[in-house]
């Protein structure tokens, strides 16, 4: 078995490297596809490609086409012409947490499974409202939904290659196997109607599907007020038109959940930071990460007036 994770970004350079250091060594690969990136983020991943950090691939999306779903299409292409078995696909914003084991163990453990459905946990803004570039994810953001909640909670799919024509951001669809295979991380057996669904995100039976102990994508959809109201000017990862990024939107209300303490990634912030001491000796690479950090600087200067706060903001902004 050879594994890799894979994702689709645009302008996410402030916190591209910090993904990279937190989920290095854990797969085979690490592919990152990006379009059209105007902060300096597609530069920075070249750097990181050179060193070894990540594949990147450059890709030119058309109007009306979905970014991440064509960004699927590249994945298993690569992963197919490199024999790569299965793949995982999860965004910038994130996180893979393996409370025990590795991602073998994870496999070993699901053996027989085509698709293996890692839960959201939903992560708030702690309270954050203007990011620095520089700080950790996992240092800032440490509140969290109190668990997972079946009919609510959605998931991203660890896959084999090999079984599926192709993949949507949240999961694979078109099987080219009979009667795919799914199984709970922890190795309970799912129904595989959603694999038949062109867009969803949820599996069923849906209370067995969140009795899981084993794998969570901590999910911080909301690390501060000011970076999530600027992806009004990123743009949708399904390239679509959307009021979603509005504070006090459904979605930031599902997204910015700040009930609890959880501090389980805090705990790898020692290492994370000796990791990105040592990438940042190379001079190319900390001035790539530096012309991103001074672009979102400007850029949040330029788009965050008030008449855009007060057009971004939907009745009470609290979650």
């Amino acid at each position: 078995m050879t594994t890799a994770l894979a994702s689709c970004m645009r302008n996410e350079g402030i916190f591209v490297l910090e993904w990279l250091a937190y989920h290095h060594g854990m797969f085979d690969r690490v592919i990152v596809v990006t379009n059209d990136c105007t902060d300096g983020s597609d530069a920075l991943l070249d750097v990181a490609q050179e060193m070894g950090l990540c594949t990147h691939i450059r890709q030119t999306v058309p109007k009306g086409g979905s970014p991440q779903d064509l960004g699927m299409d590249h994945v298993l292409r690569l992963c197919r012409a490199e024999g790569i078995t299965h793949v995982l696909h999860i965004d910038s914003d994130e996180f893979l947490f393996l409370p025990e084991g590795d991602v073998t163990d994870l496999l070993n453990r699901t053996h027989d499974a085509d698709v293996i459905p890692i839960p959201w946990l939903p992560m708030g803004d702690t309270g954050v409202t203007d990011w620095t570039p520089g700080d950790l994810v996992v240092e800032r953001n440490i509140r969290a939904a109190p668990g997972l909640e079946p009919g609510e909670t959605k998931f991203k799919c660890l896959f084999k290659v090999a079984s599926f024509a192709r993949a949507t951001d949240h999961n694979p669809l078109e099987p080219l196997v009979d009667d795919p295979q799914v199984r709970s991380p922890d190795g309970k057996k799912l129904r595989n109607a959603t694999l038949y669904q062109p867009k969803s995100a949820r599996f069923r039976p849906l209370g067995k599907a969140c009795e899981v102990t084993t794998a969570f994508l901590f999910h911080y959809a909301v690390k501060s007020e000011d970076v999530f109201l600027m992806k009004n000017d990123r743009g949708d990862g399904q390239g679509k038109d959307s009021t979603k990024y509005h504070l006090g939107s459904h979605w930031h209300r599902q997204a910015n959940r700040n009930d609890v303490d959880e501090h389980s990634l805090l705990l790898q912030a020692p290492r994370l930071r000796v990791r990105l001491e040592e990438w940042r000796r190379s001079p190319a690479l900390a001035e790539a990460e530096q012309a991103c950090h001074a672009w979102f600087m400007d850029r949040r200067t330029q788009i965050l007036t008030p008449e855009n706060r007060a057009l971004w903001t939907r009745g009470k902004a609290t979650a």
